[in-house]
């Protein structure tokens, strides 16, 4: 299938359904009012958000249009409950279903930090499992996630689900020109020397109290 482009909304829903089944399955599919404390959680989620539940109707109901989300009822329960669908309609096995449930609830990613954050949803056993996992997600016919540019004063890429459209990186978040520190000024040089000369004066009475202590012990 196409790949699907969601909202703020239905990228929260479908990545706390998601959660909930790997995690939770024994509360799983999810009531509405149990899948809008899900979206609404403090934890696992960049940003913190305060849906209603009719925000989070409209957004599951959204995601059964696109095939994304089911709702079951009938049974014991007279509530309907709600399910996601992700991993058969993208054709995904379970450690990029955990990947791209991290990148919909937290945003982008590092390597690492995918690692730690899908270990409830599946155990990776290295980083280069990771990369692999990321690499397959980004090589597909449709690609459903991609690297983002280094941002500034960091190591490693980060990367981000494409579920939404393509993510748009402002400059202020890339890496700066590099640019040579500030030369000090004639006054902050004299201060530091001053600072510098009064600590080796301590430390040579240091020693010398240190030296005095130690011969009366002998």
């Amino acid at each position: 299938m196409d790949k699907p482009l969601l909202n703020e909304f239905e990228s929260r829903v479908l990545g706390s359904l998601i959660e909930k089944e790997l995690t939770t399955p024994e509360y799983y599919p999810l009531s509405l009012n149990a899948l809008t404390n899900a979206c609404n959680q403090i934890n696992n989620r960049d940003p913190v958000v305060v849906y209603g539940e009719q925000q989070a109707l409209k957004a599951v109901e959204s995601l059964r249009d696109k095939r994304l989300a089911t709702a079951i009822s009938g049974g014991d329960s007279r509530v309907v409950k709600y399910g996601h669908k992700a991993a058969d309609a993208l054709e995904l096995p379970r450690p990029e279903i955990a990947v791209l449930c991290v990148l919909l609830l937290r945003g982008p990613q590092t390597v690492g930090e995918l690692r730690t954050r899908t270990g409830r949803m599946h155990e990776f056993a290295s980083l280069s499992e990771v990369q692999a996992t990321l690499q397959s997600l980004a090589t597909r016919p449709v690609p459903l996630i991609t690297v983002l540019p280094r941002q500034a004063g960091t190591k490693e890429p980060r990367y981000a689900h494409l579920l939404a459209g393509e993510v748009i990186i402002t400059p202020s978040t890339t890496e700066p020109p590099f640019a040579p520190p500030a030369s000090a000024s004639p006054d902050r040089i004299a201060q530091l020397e001053t600072e510098l000369a009064t600590l080796r004066n301590e430390l040579a009475d240091l020693r010398q109290q240190f030296t005095a202590f130690r011969k009366q012990l002998e």
